[in-house]
């Protein structure tokens, strides 16, 4: 089956038991769990009337429904078009008559300014999601969590992501069931995942790098990840020590660095940190370096 979903399926742990998602709220979200509630929300987005190949667009804080929420996507076909939690009500409304998803889930403060965007853009559906509440998990809590996962082709777009736009406006770049697999396997391979890594995630969902190269790297390593809300200096400190793995951007190591409790004892299980997505200074890489002993990639 050429979803990428099934992809992931095939490496979770044998004990679905096992902790996939932690959060310093001491939440803990099993593999059983992500299949369970991916389930419910992909089943119940269904009833609505959805099909394979309507386009969702989500502009909500990070959180472990969030999460859900677009792995529910990816098991049913739909194309999920993640939003910049920064995006003003003029760019919101740029993506969604460009995009014409037929659900946009936004944040509870946000409702009814989704709603009157979202009605004159022709969107079907509005509901709103934040970290453990919302009016879709409400609505999809009596859904039966059960849901076969759509056979779909590999050329399938799963996932829109909109260009910075610094040339024009922003276009939607279709990216694909195939081209999700094939980054997660080469990512896999290349960084040697292992099925006990615990990922430190700090980075925000909407975009490649906290999504994708984060989230489904722990997904097809079957293993775990602590889940942040956001980059916070004494949060990572508290976290890093039972951490093995750390993305990020060149800000979250200058920020480390700027703090005199970041030592070589605080990263003493730590095997690979990575930066991603903006210029690393050569400066902050050999500090890194001198402060930790380890070579940020």
């Amino acid at each position: 089956m050429a979803n990428v979903y099934h992809l992931f399926s095939q490496h979770f742990p044998a004990d679905q038991q096992s902790i996939c998602i932690e959060t310093p709220r001491g939440d803990n979200y099993s593999y059983a769990n992500l299949e369970r509630e991916s389930a419910r929300f992909a089943r119940f987005l269904c009833d609505l009337g959805l099909k394979p190949g309507d386009r969702i667009a989500v502009q909500t804080d990070k959180s472990p429904h969030a999460l859900f929420l677009y792995i529910a996507c990816l098991r049913a076909g739909f194309i999920y078009l993640p939003l910049n939690t920064a995006f003003t009500p003029a760019e919101i409304a740029y993506f969604l008559g460009d995009a014409r998803p037929s659900l946009f889930v936004c944040r509870p403060q946000d409702e009814a300014a989704a709603r009157l965007l979202a009605d004159e853009n022709s969107v079907t559906h509005t509901y709103t999601l934040e970290y453990g509440g919302g009016s879709l998990l409400e609505a999809a809590a009596p859904t039966p969590a059960n849901f076969a996962t759509t056979e779909l082709d590999e050329q399938d777009v799963a996932v829109i992501l909109y260009t910075s736009g610094t040339t024009g406006r922003p276009k939607g770049a279709m990216i694909t069931h195939a081209n999700l697999a094939a980054n997660a396997l080469a990512l896999h391979d290349y960084w040697q995942w292992r099925a006990d890594d615990v990922l430190l995630h700090a980075l925000p969902i909407f975009h490649i790098h906290g999504l994708f190269v984060a989230c489904h790297s722990v997904l097809l390593g079957g293993s775990r990840m602590i889940f942040l809300d956001r980059f916070d200096v004494p949060t990572v400190l508290r976290c890093l020590p039972r951490a093995t793995v750390m993305m990020g951007v060149p800000t979250f190591y200058t920020r480390l660095l700027a703090d005199p409790g970041f030592t070589k004892e605080t990263c003493r299980n730590m095997r690979l940190f990575i930066s991603g997505s903006a210029p690393l200074l050569e400066q902050t890489f050999d500090e890194f370096r001198e402060r930790t002993g380890h070579t940020i990639l």
